[in-house]
């Protein structure tokens, strides 16, 4: 049994996509466009997926600096692999991705949360910034591998996602690059080299791939000309001078046991970003868990705000192994590994999780972007507030329909 055979998977934030590239091979089933999921089961599904939101930002808040990810698109990657998990291999995934609901009603869920966030453009008006969340899934397999049926039709169905065949053995570098030029496509160009020189081997197998793209005018944009340099403490240590946005208006705003939050709504009012101030960060971010976040963000009210807040600009790379590791997921990543859902054999093993995300704010909105990649061989009057953003903070990008969260970070140095 060869367990070197890799399988790689990967989260992008993304845009449409476009242009020609390799032969696809799709399962004759289509995508099922009004999938049989309750309101309960959806929340289930979010309530989840806000959990290991949670926990995966535990597991990497003590690398130094900015952090910015996209759980949702971490969680549709794998849910995709767990297609193709079977035994221990399968209930550790589940159990490290807060994945309760049973397989089928899983990825239907999956399946209707994508198609509710492809519809949220509907309501933005577009008229400063032109409202964008795009989402798109991909296979990609080595060219003469046979990949099980049933894999391929729950792929289809419940993500949209079709095959396309690459030949990993004899041209590694030449599918790394077209599978990062499909990231770059799908991400405004915002996501470039996601997998480095050397991740995608002869022995590479298949890969999987999923990608997310936002961009959008805030509802209430700010002021160019109340922009200026103010003081922000940079890593909580150093005092520096950064572009900061202004505006009293009125967001949603929440104080707590050791933090302060205000909710900025974007175009439509149907997505937002939260920004969390922690009075000690250090503290907040080793006790944050699911239940914290659904705390912040149920907490907020409408309030009159006096808000201050830098404007940033980064991209962050992270490997995830190891953290999925830590979280339980370990047999996927050594010789117990059962993926033979996905070609039928026990040869395949997870060898790299990479996940890259980009995120932008200005006066007039915010542009967000992320990529991961699996590697597997084979209303009463309220009161004014002040928040002014000048220490290290956490960033939630979510949907607020279903509670979603789509993105989160770390700023501690805007500059």
């Amino acid at each position: 049994m060869n367990r070197s055979l890799a399988l790689l998977l990967f989260a992008a934030a993304c845009t449409d996509p476009s242009g020609s590239g390799p032969t696809e091979i799709k399962s004759n089933l289509p995508r099922d466009m009004n999938p049989a999921v309750t309101d309960t089961e959806l929340a289930e599904l979010v309530t989840g997926n806000t959990a290991f939101a949670a926990d995966l930002y535990r597991q990497v808040r003590t690398r130094p600096g900015n952090l910015f990810m996209s759980p949702h698109s971490i969680s549709t990657t794998l849910a995709m692999t767990y297609a193709g998990a079977a035994g221990n291999t399968a209930t550790q995934m589940a159990t490290a991705l807060h994945f309760t609901l049973p397989p089928a009603k899983l990825h239907a869920a999956q399946d209707a949360l994508d198609l509710a966030l492809a519809s949220r453009a509907a309501a933005a008006t577009g008229n400063t910034i032109p409202f964008r969340l795009k989402t798109a899934s991909s296979i990609w397999g080595q060219q003469g591998k046979t990949f099980q049926p049933a894999f391929l039709d729950t792929l289809a169905v419940n993500y949209g996602a079709g095959l396309h065949v690459l030949d990993f053995a004899t041209d590694p570098d030449g599918s790394r690059d077209a599978i990062n030029g499909w990231v770059e496509d799908r991400t405004n160009d915002k996501i470039k080299d996601l997998l480095p020189d050397g991740s995608i081997t002869d022995l590479t197998r298949l890969v999987l791939t999923n990608a997310i793209y936002f961009s959008a005018a805030w509802d209430d944009p700010f002021e160019p000309a109340q922009t200026t340099d103010r003081a922000f403490l940079a890593n909580g240590t150093q005092s520096v001078q950064v572009p900061t946005l202004y505006q009293n208006g009125a967001y949603g705003y929440a104080a707590g046991a050791g933090f302060r939050a205000a909710e900025l709504p974007y175009d439509g009012n149907l997505l937002s970003m939260v920004v969390v101030v922690p009075d000690d960060l250090a503290s907040f971010e080793a006790s944050l868990d699911g239940a914290k976040l659904t705390q912040i963000t149920s907490a907020l009210e409408p309030a009159a705000v006096d808000l201050t807040l830098p404007k940033f600009k980064f991209d962050a790379p992270l490997g995830l192994a190891e953290v999925l590791k830590n979280l339980g997921m370990t047999d996927a990543f050594g010789a117990a590994a059962d993926l033979s859902g996905i070609d039928g054999t026990r040869d395949l093993v997870i060898t790299d999780v990479v996940h890259k995300g980009f995120v932008a704010i200005d006066e007039k909105g915010t542009e967000a972007a992320a990529a991961t990649a699996v590697i597997v061989g084979d209303t009463s009057a309220p009161l004014p507030q002040t928040l002014h953003v000048d220490r290290p903070f956490l960033i939630l990008i979510r949907d607020i329909p279903t509670g979603a969260i789509l993105f989160i970070g770390r700023v501690v140095d805007p500059r």
